[in-house]
């Protein structure tokens, strides 16, 4: 029997093989930038509602998602650890599984009772994949993703070392469907987020055009483009079932790219991907944001975030009630070329799309301080940021215990300068100030680690010029 080659699999499309349905399950999703995750422990994730644990394999040098729940009696991997020898190990009972999934020990049984051997001992493992910086996960058939594409910007692929990249991630409490509604409409940039990203002076009339579509997504293009048409056309791509981006080529920056994975966590949650590829024109600017520190970009894009975090909450839970995606028409007004790429978004949704989260329903509405959380959705799991926390929080410790040094040690700098009392204290009362003026402003810096602003830049009143 000839051998194939990868050249001779049929390759498959996203969402299967059905030209009329598309089912999410047949598809490629990242769960982590690489750099994110650690190698010495396991780490959690949900995608489409399944609980999974990914981890660092040292015996194969590659990383590998399993459900998270062992065999015995059900306890998640995530709260176990990986053992000396490499394996994967339950926290309950210490039951080990290898890469493959196959269950390799089981502490308690006798000797030659060979109960891992047997399939019910094995975790459930998902194929994998590691592409520009990501990894991914495919949840459906494991024979059908080797034939499955990678969903990756094959722009960063042609020319890797021209192209500065920006990367965040965060989770949202909203569905994936409504990320990827909000980011395609960039007719709403100028208003959510005017002072941040945007400017209400840029708003004007936005004609979106599709030129392209069909089971896997779709391509549209604007003619005149963002800022007043002074940047020039921007296209759009929707790659189903989670992966949309801008493409923007101008004389002022070069070429742009603004790139949103969505990939769906459960019903009411996903987790982004956002991705910022520059090609300069000059190397210059470039240079500065490969020097900018990634938890600090962080900061400023999680409030990017935030411009509509809170409204996207309501908006969809008001959609559900009104219909939901089968009833947009009626419950949208859109009379605008600005929302076309709305409309075939949600077209898309009715045509093809099965229901990612069948039978479910969104969760109660989140409180404001809930919706606002950075150190969860974030933070926590973001290895630039969680590293950036605690040395804010030592440096602060430092700034105190100097303070208090400084304060209590007048006594002795009049002894060792041998002048008046006065002097020394100026002395210590300065190095007292400036140690505590440290530890407000990083106090200031360490609460954005944890929480959003609450007022929106486009909500603070408007500085007044001069002789108004």
């Amino acid at each position: 029997m000839k051998t194939l080659s990868p050249s001779d699999v049929e390759s498959l499309p996203a969402g299967g093989s059905d030209p009329l349905r598309f089912d999410w399950k047949e598809a490629w999703y990242p769960v982590y930038y690489v750099s994110d995750l650690d190698k010495s422990k396991p780490t959690p994730f949900t995608l489409l509602g399944r609980d999974l644990v990914i981890w660092w394999d040292s015996t194969a040098s590659c990383w590998r998602v399993f459900e998270d729940k062992c065999p015995h009696r059900l306890a998640p991997l995530s709260e176990g650890r990986i053992a000396d020898d490499g394996l994967l190990e339950c926290p309950y009972h210490g039951w080990a599984f290898s890469g493959e999934g196959q269950c390799d020990r089981i502490p308690q049984q006798v000797e030659n009772l060979a109960a891992q051997a047997s399939s019910r001992a094995c975790v459930v493992s998902l194929p994998t994949a590691e592409r520009q910086g990501l990894l991914f996960a495919y949840p459906g058939l494991p024979e059908n993703a080797s034939r499955t594409p990678v969903p990756i910007i094959e722009a960063l692929e042609e020319s890797p070392s021209e192209w500065v990249c920006i990367d965040t991630f965060r989770d949202l409490p909203y569905d994936a469907l409504t990320l990827l509604e909000n980011v395609i409409d960039a007719s709403h940039i100028p208003y959510t987020h005017h002072r941040s990203v945007g400017n209400r002076a840029f708003a004007g009339s936005v004609e979106l055009e599709v030129k392209d579509s069909g089971k896997q997504g779709f391509q549209g293009i604007w003619e005149s483009g963002p800022r007043l048409g002074t940047l020039g056309r921007q296209d759009t791509t929707f790659l189903a079932p989670g992966l949309m981006w801008h493409d923007l080529t101008s004389k002022q920056f070069g070429r742009t790219l603004t790139v949103v994975y969505a990939t769906p966590i459960r019903k009411g949650s996903c987790r982004i991907f956002a991705r910022f590829p520059f090609k300069f024109s000059s190397k210059v600017p470039g240079l500065f944001m490969k020097l900018t520190p990634r938890w600090f970009s962080h900061i400023g894009q999680n409030g990017v975030l935030e411009d509509d975090q809170i409204f996207l909450h309501h908006q969809e839970r008001i959609l559900e009630e009104s219909g939901g995606s089968a009833n947009f028409a009626k419950a949208f007004y859109l009379p605008t070329l600005a929302d076309r790429f709305v409309i075939e978004l949600r077209s898309w949704v009715n045509k093809y799309s099965d229901d990612p989260f069948p039978g479910a329903t969104l969760p109660p509405t989140l409180p404001r301080e809930k919706l606002l959380d950075r150190y969860y959705s974030h933070t926590l799991k973001c290895s630039s940021c969680s590293k950036a926390l605690a040395n804010i929080r030592r440096v602060r410790i430092g700034c105190l215990v100097t303070a208090a040094i400084a304060f209590s040690s007048t006594p002795i700098l009049t002894l060792w300068l041998n002048q008046t009392s006065v002097l020394a204290a100026a002395l210590s009362t300065a190095v007292s100030l400036a140690s505590l003026g440290v530890w407000g402003g990083l106090g200031k810096l360490e609460r954005q680690f944890y929480e959003g602003r609450d007022v929106p830049p486009r909500n603070l009143p408007e500085k007044k010029s001069i002789g108004h």
